[in-house]
């Protein structure tokens, strides 16, 4: 193990670093299929996120038993990784500040993070971050719970600017079906597949405005579904498309099959990975100087750069060159 400076320290000096998370969030409701996913996420190492779900995922009724279901899984020895978060109800529904007030003290040391829906505007989404931060403090809970919100009205992406600006931010979610349907018939609904999501101008300026927003702030943006379920390939193009022509460093799953064809599409490319361990094991021998490497200058901005990606490539699986993995990680 090297006594050089490890990027972490080396490159971030004073910087808040960027996020480095799974590229995919899959997403599961009941006590059976939150199961079955953590199962899933145990077997393959880690390499995705859950999101467990008391929006959709509640039958109408039982929100507190729900509720207190998901901080009995996030305490059991399934959630072995820590990588599951919580969508809880949106600000107009009146359970959500009894989401917060379960979740947070049961589990606000565990969960991975907080996903917020719906929200028309971001005070909306400020007041739910104080309240999610008071509940903490309550609890005597010190760390900051990461939360992600869902851009899915027109509000929230006249405002998507703000809230990717405000504490505690970690991702900006699109919200693909919802955005549709506000639009109230001038997107048809076969632009909820593809490709049609991808070409329709209106949904082509929603995307780049929420990854721009997202970036701008340091913080990931995340793809909304792909609707055909058990089309591994379909799911495939739509991450590819979503991260190549985006910029999106993340999307949800809603279906098993889904989750390693979206690690697939978002995984750096092996080449690239080669060459960020080599040019980064360089770097630390020049205590992070400026080096060459194949005629090419590089300098603490492009080590960056290849620490990120050495980092991705450890999320999704991809193996790195035996030194710089006993270096790194």
């Amino acid at each position: 193990m090297s006594k050089l400076p490890h990027p972490k320290d080396a490159l971030f000096e004073g910087e808040k670093p960027f996020p480095i998370i799974p590229a995919c969030e899959h997403f599961a409701g009941s006590e059976k299929l939150i199961t079955k996913a953590l199962e899933l996420q145990n077997k393959l190492g880690g390499l995705f996120d859950i999101t467990m779900d008391c929006e959709d995922g509640a039958q109408t009724g039982k929100e507190k038993e729900h509720a207190e279901m998901i901080v009995r899984i996030q305490n059991s020895e399934l959630n072995k990784h820590n990588m599951s978060g919580v969508r809880i109800h949106d600000y107009t529904n009146a359970f959500w500040k009894q989401d917060v007030d379960i979740i947070v003290p049961g589990a606000g040391n565990k969960i991975a993070y907080i996903t917020i829906p719906k929200p028309t505007k971001a005070s909306q989404v400020e007041e739910m971050i104080t309240y999610i931060q008071g509940a903490a403090k309550k609890a005597g809970i010190t760390r900051e719970i990461p939360i992600h919100v869902l851009i899915e009205t027109h509000g929230a992406l006249a405002d998507v600017d703000k809230i990717a600006a405000l504490p505690w931010m970690q991702v900006v979610d699109f919200g693909l079906m919802d955005f549709i349907s506000g639009h109230h018939g001038a997107i048809p609904a076969s632009c909820m597949k593809s490709p049609g999501q991808f070409d329709h101008e209106l949904l082509r300026r929603a995307k780049a405005s929420c990854v721009a927003a997202a970036l701008a702030h340091g913080v990931i943006p995340a793809h909304n579904v792909t609707l055909d379920l058990k089309n591994q390939y379909q799911t495939y193009k739509d991450a590819k498309r979503a991260h190549d022509e985006f910029g999106f460093l993340r999307m949800w799953s809603i279906y098993p099959t889904q989750i390693q064809a979206i690690l697939d599409a978002m995984a750096p490319d092996y080449s690239e990975v080669q060459t960020s361990a080599a040019i980064l094991v360089k770097a630390q021998d020049a205590e992070w100087g400026p080096i060459q490497h194949d005629g090419d200058l590089h300098d603490r901005a492009t080590y960056r750069y290849f620490w990120e990606v050495l980092q991705k490539a450890k999320l999704t699986g991809i193996a790195i060159p035996e030194e710089a993995s006993k270096r790194f990680f």
